[in-house]
Formats: structure tokens, C-alpha cells, sequence
């Protein structure tokens, strides 16, 4: 299974993965990994695994269409099976779902439908919640409201920051999309047989 993953900062689940196929944990082939602005350190972590890299920045476009459109043009021409958005902070159009229908993963660090939106773990630990976690799912037009493939628990604990929360939530995260990756392919090479 071919995949392209998107990142817009540090690339910690990118890392994640690459470590998984390079264990031979996770049958999948990284094609390319894409930012939407250059100096990330997940292209460096591509860069260094030897994996192709590709930046659309969105500086450099007139507008929201054009730089969705470069972005679905670069993304489709390494052939994905699956496009993953790992921390890519950015919204892409209908014409870049329409290209990877179904196709699109987003992790999120709630147990969505709870807590969506760009500040998750703040929200959760606002509302006082004492159990959140991370989602893997679907992405679609929506801000997290696509179908769910997969969640994990993590507690909130009584002195949590969203700093602590966070970082043992992307633990999770990790973990669980891996687990996703690995069923997805084995779901889909069980199909090619």
C-alpha cells in the first residue's frame, strides 16, 4: 500500500511511521511526504529516511483554489493509495478530496465527535472531561466530522497541562495510526489476492 503523508511541523507521527516500516512492522511504502511550507522538520525526517519530498507553500500562491490545486497535482503524482495528514494544519478543497475519495486520514487528538477543531486536547481539559484521547478517521469536507476508523482512550489526570496532556495523547496517536495503516493493508492486499 502506497502513502502519501502531509505534514506542517515536526513530523512526530511521520517518524512514527518510517520507524515501523523500516522494522518491517507496517507493509506500507512511503512514496512522498509533502509540507505546506518549506524548513518542517518532517521533510528533514523524510529527507534523511530517503523518502521523496515535495513543498507546496502556501505563501506562494494568489489564493486558497491555487495552492489546493498544486497540492492535489503533487500528491496524486506519486500514485497514493492513501494521502495522510499528519499535523498538517492546513484545509484542503473538494477537488483534493474528490481526487483521494475515502482516501484522506486525519489523526485528532480528541475522541471525536468531541472536542474538534484545531485546540482539542484545550478544549477537553476545559470542559473537564476526565477521559479524552485521539481519533484516526476520514477526512471530508467538515472540520473532524469524517467517518471514524479508530479511537484510543488516554485519561486526563488531576494535575495535566494541556503540554502533559498532549504529549501522552500523540503516544497514542502514534500507536493507533500504525494499527489503522497496517489493517488498511492488510485489508487491501487481502482484496488483490
Amino acid at each position: 500500500m502506497r502513502i502519501v503523508v502531509l505534514v506542517s511541523g515536526t513530523g512526530s507521527n511521520l517518524q512514527a511511521v518510517i520507524d515501523a516500516v523500516e522494522a518491517g512492522e507496517l507493509p506500507v511504502e512511503i512514496a512522498a511526504v509533502g509540507a505546506d511550507r518549506p524548513g518542517t522538520y518532517g521533510i528533514e525526517r523524510a529527507a534523511a529516511a530517503g523518502i521523496p519530498t515535495f513543498v507546496a507553500d502556501f505563501k506562494q500562491y494568489g489564493n486558497r483554489a491555487d495552492w489546493n490545486e498544486e497540492l492535489t497535482a503533487r500528491t496524486a503524482s506519486y500514485k497514493p493509495d492513501y494521502v495522510i495528514s499528519s499535523g498538517f494544519m492546513r484545509i484542503v478543497d473538494q477537488r483534493f478530496l474528490d481526487t483521494f475519495p475515502n482516501r484522506y486520514l486525519n489523526t485528532h487528538p480528541a475522541l471525536l465527535p468531541s472536542f474538534p477543531g484545531a485546540h482539542g486536547v484545550r478544549d477537553a481539559l476545559s470542559y473537564g472531561v476526565k477521559v479524552t484521547g485521539c481519533t484516526v478517521m476520514i477526512a471530508d469536507a467538515g472540520i473532524d466530522t469524517g467517518p471514524i476508523l479508530a479511537q484510543a482512550a488516554v485519561p486526563v489526570l488531576k494535575d495535566d497541562t494541556e503540554e502533559t496532556l498532549h504529549e501522552r495523547i500523540k503516544v497514542e496517536e502514534r500507536a493507533l495510526l500504525i494499527d489503522t495503516l497496517r489493517d488498511l493493508a492488510l485489508t487491501s492486499s487481502s482484496g488483490r489476492e
